[in-house]
């Protein structure tokens, strides 16, 4: 059950990036969100139901809220026209705790490639933070990419593996991991830099343009 809600953790990651990217419209991204909130609260309450003695189990299902929190609130922010400040604080919470449940998985479950995979999710809920909590609306090509690239590699592949049976937890599969991870969005950094659109690399710049693309955060 938890590789079925992963797999959807990639669409919506897929979908909010696009929509950083302005491909997809924000309230029917807002929707979408709703949807993998809802299965990401629902699904570790069943686990934690069915498993309460199984502390691995309660571990892992504590981590799906973080996930099904952020995408709860981003729906409602999106179709509500709120203000994504209480998104980008959460965000950095979101962010820090993942460091934990990356150590957890090393150290604690015996599963290096999710060790990493968290470590990915902590990287890309602190842009979440800087982004949306610091309203620096610069990084949003960045941003869009890291989300849509990380909806495959970190949870869409390695869900639909799982469930087919051929995900092999172990040190080289974290070690591409980790190679793939630190290459590909090192070198997105200078190639969306470039293509921010225009005036948004003067740091006195209103947050405005985030704003615009998503159409329903309420202006600063």
């Amino acid at each position: 059950m938890g590789a079925v809600g992963l797999l959807y953790v990639g669409a919506v990651l897929f979908i909010n990036g696009l929509m950083l990217l302005g491909k997809v419209e924000a309230r029917a991204a807002g929707i979408f969100n709703l949807f993998v909130g809802a299965l990401q609260v629902i699904t570790p309450t069943l686990l934690i139901v069915f498993n309460p003695g199984d502390p691995a189990t309660l571990l892992n299902a504590s981590g799906l809220y973080l996930f099904g929190f952020t995408y709860l609130y981003v729906g409602i922010n999106l179709l509500g026209g709120f203000d994504s400040t209480g998104v980008g604080y959460f965000s950095l919470f979101v962010a820090i705790m993942a460091l934990g449940y990356s150590y957890a998985n090393f150290q604690l479950l015996g599963d290096p490639a999710f060790g990493v995979i968290w470590l990915y999710w902590s990287f890309l809920w602190a842009l979440f933070f800087v982004l949306l909590g610091l309203k620096n609306t610069r990084i949003t090509r960045y941003t869009g990419w890291v989300a849509a690239i990380q909806g495959w590699v970190t949870a869409a592949i390695p869900a639909f593996l799982t469930l087919t049976g051929y995900w092999v937890s172990s040190t080289l599969t974290a070690i591409v991991l980790a190679v793939f991870g630190v290459v590909v969005f090192a070198v997105l950094w200078p190639l969306t830099r470039g293509g921010e659109p225009a005036g948004e690399t003067s740091g006195t710049q209103e947050p405005t343009k985030l704003e615009e693309r998503t159409h329903r955060f309420r202006r600063t």
